[in-house]
């Protein structure tokens, strides 16, 4: 049992590992486009009430335990501690199993008693139906780990998007096929849950499949237990991994505060039942335009962590400070490009994928979430990159709180426009302190203000370029009625904001050739640069 030694090993697992999240982020995004538009608003908020508990879940399994157990085994094994890597593994599969067991008894048996605070006692079905999942993670985390400790991505990598492609196809078959058949809408959330359970279950048999292939012949038959290092490895794999996981949830965790009280809020406000659920379903519209533009800020960002990390190691301060402020710049050039693009095309864009325009200006206020989450998700992984676990998930819980207590004094008075706004100032709360902890440490300026400077003056020129472009394709078609047209006007809004976004920044002279080659599409770009920043 060897870990991976090489750079370039590490850098390519890293790279698998990229792309998997990247596509299995993509269909976690697109798939409740069509989802909504089978259900509606109404069935939409069913299946986003119970949405985040799934989250939860599909986090502990894919980022928190899969990491730590890792790294321990690339402890263990890099000191040639045979009996000490079985060991880890024997204690890791009790404690997830602990976890895993815990989990499905408080969601499955509590059920009942958090439907209830939630104000809608029919979802305490979807809420059993999810805490199954609970006990296929133990598995699923434990081989990754492993797996991840060896250096292969590959079967993480394919358990993520077989794990995801499955779940998916089944939420969409099952939600079809359920309304079609005229079942009540709980009905069809609790079978389009269902896609957890046969997600969890493919990503076992995938992973089982991988470990049956390489391991078979190298099982020990007997085991033995050292309890004062099982206790040891239990503590650093609960306190780590929680830690990683709470940091991975920092949208799950606004979703989940709207879960336990909007709609209650709501209804208190004085809003009827079945209004009060549209509402709220039109509200969640927001969660995959968000998640989508997230996806794209953050994958170009993350894309430069590894180098971070690898740099603290070499201890080369000055490589290590221009790659985080390059991870940064990069994060605020996506994350405004993608706030203030979908801000002035909301109403096309919500047409386009939702059929109306309900809730627009709702969903124009969510958009800024997409820069502050993109910007939390990177200053954490750097944060991480550099060995400061426990911070951003304190910062990250404190947010959870905050938007919690946000949504009782807003929503009464503001209803699903202060639910957003209580989001937004969530994050930002969350935000500060990441960028004074990060500032503090590394002791420098991480905004030069003449990038700042420019990404704002790109900014400003493209809403205005974007909402000229609208008013004048806006008088050839009815916002409510054409949704083929308001389509094509939002997607070539797109590709005039961005062109015209792009063009300035990189004639703004921000960045050098060999900062975009870094970058994923990095090469495609260059064109835009001034000539004499080009070799």
């Amino acid at each position: 049992m060897k870990p991976v030694h090489t750079s370039g090993d590490l850098f390519k697992g890293a790279f698998i590992l990229t792309i998997a999240a990247l596509v299995t982020k993509i269909l976690s995004a697109i798939y409740r486009v069509p989802f909504q538009n089978i259900v509606g608003d109404v069935g939409f908020y069913i299946y986003q009430q119970v949405y985040p508990f799934y989250g939860i879940i599909l986090v502990l399994s894919t980022y928190g335990f899969p990491v730590v157990i890792s790294k321990l085994y690339v402890e263990q094994a890099a000191l040639k501690r045979e009996k000490d890597v079985q060991n880890l593994f024997v204690i890791s599969a009790l404690v997830l199993t602990i976890i895993g067991f815990t989990g499905f008894s408080i969601l499955y048996w509590g059920s009942d008693w958090l439907a209830a605070r939630m104000n809608d006692p029919q979802l305490a079905v979807l809420l059993k139906v999810v805490a199954v999942v609970f006990l296929i993670f133990p598995i699923v985390s434990m081989l990754r780990g492993f797996f991840q400790g060896r250096g292969n991505m590959v079967p993480t990598a394919v358990s993520q998007v077989g794990e995801q492609l499955v779940r998916v196809v089944t939420i969409l078959l099952a939600a079809f096929l359920l309304v079609r058949e005229g079942y009540s809408l709980y009905i069809v959330g609790g079978g389009a849950l269902f896609g957890a359970i046969t997600g969890g279950f493919t990503a076992a048999l995938i992973l089982i499949t991988f470990f049956y292939i390489k391991q078979r012949r190298n099982l020990p038959s007997l085991i033995e237990i050292d309890f004062k290092k099982s206790v040891k490895i239990a503590k650093v794999l609960i306190i780590q991994g929680f830690a990683i996981c709470i940091s991975s949830l920092v949208l799950i965790f606004i979703q989940l505060a709207d879960s336990l009280n909007l709609y209650s809020l709501l209804l208190a406000s004085g809003y009827e039942g079945e209004q009060a659920k549209e509402l709220k379903g039109v509200y969640d519209r927001g969660q995959p335009i968000v998640q989508l533009g997230m996806v794209v800020a953050t994958s170009m960002s993350l894309s430069l962590v590894p180098l971070i990390s690898k740099e603290k190691m070499k201890n080369q301060a000055a490589f290590l400070h221009d790659k985080i402020r390059l991870a940064l710049q990069i994060s605020i050039l996506v994350g405004a490009a993608a706030t203030v693009g979908l801000w002035n095309i909301i109403e096309p864009a919500n047409v386009m994928l939702f059929e109306n325009r309900s809730g627009s200006d709702v969903l124009s206020i969510l958009s800024l979430l997409i820069f502050l989450s993109s910007m939390i998700i990177t200053i954490t992984a750097i944060l991480q990159g550099l060995g400061f676990i426990l911070f951003p998930a304190a910062a990250i819980l404190l947010g959870f709180a905050i938007k919690y207590g946000l949504n009782i004094l807003l929503v009464p008075t503001y209803g699903t426009i202060g639910a957003a706004a209580a989001s937004c100032l969530a994050l930002a709360a969350v935000l500060l302190p990441l960028i004074f902890k990060l500032r503090s440490y590394l002791k420098i300026s991480l905004f030069p203000i003449r990038f700042l400077f420019v990404i704002c003056m790109a900014a400003v020129i493209m809403a205005i370029v974007l909402q000229l472009y609208l008013q004048a394709t806006g008088m050839f078609a009815d916002f409510e009625h054409d949704r083929l047209y308001t389509g094509f006007q939002a997607l070539s809004a797109v590709v005039l904001g961005g062109f015209t976004y792009l063009f300035i920044v990189f004639k703004g002279n921000t960045f050098k050739e060999e900062e975009l080659a870094l970058l994923p599409f990095g090469s495609k770009l260059m064109f835009l640069l001034p000539k004499k920043n080009r070799r």
